[in-house]
């Protein structure tokens, strides 16, 4: 079965740093852009990144530009999404997504998602 699951959410404080995880299973994981997406409370849906299957380049959204980095390990079928300089303003649900294709800048060109970690930024 296809699966997506996000781990290393929690609370911290602004100024300080996260690690959030997406690891997959049920396909190749190697082959596929993989996308963090997030959902706060009154706002849209924003991709904040995006890292594509080959050439592992890289896509940030300008409210993260700077603060966050993705990567990637293949060998262990996980996303990293590193997350430093941390403003209350990125609090929110954190998704992860995968697409088989390409990086895309909307939810809907992506095949999988999954269930989402919640980051919570204080003061």
């Amino acid at each position: 079965q296809v699966q997506l699951v996000e781990s290393g959410g929690g609370l911290v404080q602004a100024g300080g740093s996260l690690r959030l995880s997406c690891t997959g299973s049920g396909f190749r994981f190697g082959t596929y852009a993989i996308g963090w997406f997030r959902q706060a409370p009154g706002k849209e849906r924003e991709e904040v990144s995006c890292i594509t299957a080959g050439d592992r380049s890289t896509f940030y959204a300008d409210s993260v530009k700077g603060r966050f980095i993705i990567s990637r390990d293949n060998a262990k079928n996980t996303v990293y999404l590193q997350m430093d300089s941390l403003k209350p303003d990125d609090t929110a649900v954190y998704y992860c997504t995968a697409s088989n294709y390409q990086c895309y800048s909307v939810w809907e060109g992506y095949d999988f998602w999954g269930q989402g970690t919640q980051v919570t930024v204080s003061s």
